[in-house]
C-alpha cells in the first residue's frame, strides 16, 4: 500500500499533503524532531524523533519502500529513498530520480564548499510562492499515480 512520508521539519506544503492523501486514503507519516503542532487527522501519524542530525531522515530513509511517496527538500535522504525505489517530490514540485539525483548531489556538495570556502556567501534561496504551492500539488499527485501503478 502507497504511504506518503513527509520530512516535516521547515516543510511549507504539510496541510496539502495530507489532503491529498485524505483523497486518495494514505497513510502520512509526518516526521519531525518536534515543535510541530500535532496534525489530528486519523490518517496522519505523527512521529517525533530524538534530537540529532538527520534522526528524522534516517527513520524516513529506513521505511520508505517501493510504492511509497517521500516529500524532501533534503537531497542525501532523497537519494537513500530513490536507492530503496521511493518516488521523491520536493516542496516546489520538483520530482527527485534515479536520473538526477547524481547531479543534484555533486550540485550541492559543490556549493557546501563554496560556501565553506567564503563565509560572506549568503544563501540564494527564493521564497516558495503560490505557482511552488500548485505544482506541489499536481507533482504529488501525479507521484502517487506513479507509486500505485509499480504496486501493481
Amino acid at each position: 500500500m502507497t504511504r506518503i512520508f513527509l520530512d516535516a521539519d521547515a516543510c511549507p506544503v504539510k496541510d496539502e499533503a495530507v489532503r491529498v492523501a485524505d483523497r486518495h486514503r494514505l497513510q502520512v507519516f509526518v516526521v519531525s524532531n518536534g515543535g510541530l503542532r500535532p496534525n489530528p487527522h486519523p490518517l496522519v501519524e505523527n512521529i517525533i524523533v530524538s534530537e540529532g542530525p538527520d534522526v528524522a531522515d534516517m527513520w524516513i530513509a529506513d521505511r520508505a519502500i517501493l510504492g511509497d511517496v517521500v516529500v524532501t527538500n533534503d537531497i542525501p535522504l532523497a537519494a537513500k529513498c530513490i536507492e530503496n525505489d521511493a518516488q521523491v517530490i520536493q516542496h516546489n514540485g520538483e520530482v527527485f530520480t534515479k536520473n538526477n539525483i547524481g547531479n543534484r548531489l555533486a550540485t550541492r556538495d559543490l556549493m557546501a564548499d563554496l560556501r565553506a570556502a567564503d563565509p560572506f556567501r549568503q544563501g540564494s534561496g527564493k521564497p516558495f510562492s503560490k505557482a511552488d504551492r500548485s505544482r506541489f500539488l499536481d507533482m504529488l499527485e501525479r507521484e502517487i499515480q506513479l507509486a500505485k501503478r509499480k504496486l501493481t
